[in-house]
Parts: C-alpha cells; structure tokens; sequence
C-alpha cells in the first residue's frame, strides 16, 4: 500500500503489524522529541502543529485498523467517550456553582441558603 493511501485514506485494510511498526513507532518517538523541546521558547506552536500533522493519519490508520477485524470505522468514534466524561466532569465540578442550601447529601459548605 502507498504511503499517501496508508496514512490519508479511510479505505482498506491494514495489519496489526503496520498499524504498530509503520504508525506508532514513528509516532512515538516523534513524540519522544516532542517531549525535550523547551516549551517557553515557542514550543508550544511546535507542539500545536505536531498534533495537527498526526490527527488525520492516526485516523486514517485507526480505520483501516478496525476494518482489518471487520468493524466499522465509525467504531473509532468511541475514543472520545472518556475526552467527553473528562470535559464534562471538568466543567461540572469544576466551573459551576454548587447548589445552595442544603441539598440531599448534606448542608452547603458555604453556608447559604436557598433564594
């Protein structure tokens, strides 16, 4: 298989060896490199395109992977099951205001009543 069609296309079928030795070795230690660079000198930008360039290939290859055990691609999606848990919990415990006044587990840690 071509690299262009490997790393773009969501067509196909790869194995498991592909998957690991042509994808995410190269990937992890681009990511190894990634990880001495010196984030306060612009770093990050370097790190923000790095991600870019992965995306569409980690899904391309995701895909091809999941269709070499006869699954749909669509399957990959579940991915961002834990990233949608983690937002949510983030925002939730983390963003919005607590219930006023006592609630059923207990009184509210900062003493306020209901409006």
């Amino acid at each position: 298989m071509p690299l262009s069609q490997f790393l773009f296309s969501l067509e196909g079928r790869i194995p498991r060896s592909d998957f690991w030795l042509k994808f995410h070795l190269p990937v992890a230690a681009l990511s190894l490199l990634v990880g001495v660079v010196d984030f306060s000198t612009g770093g990050g930008a370097f790190m923000f395109i790095f991600s870019l360039m992965v995306f569409w290939p980690a899904i391309a290859v995701g895909v091809k992977r999941l269709h070499d055990r006869d699954k749909s691609g669509w399957m990959l999606l579940l991915l961002i099951i834990p990233l949608a848990g983690t937002i949510w919990f983030f925002v939730d415990a983390g963003c919005l205001e607590g219930t006023p006044g006592t609630n059923r587990h207990g009184p509210d840690p900062k003493g306020r009543s209901p409006a």
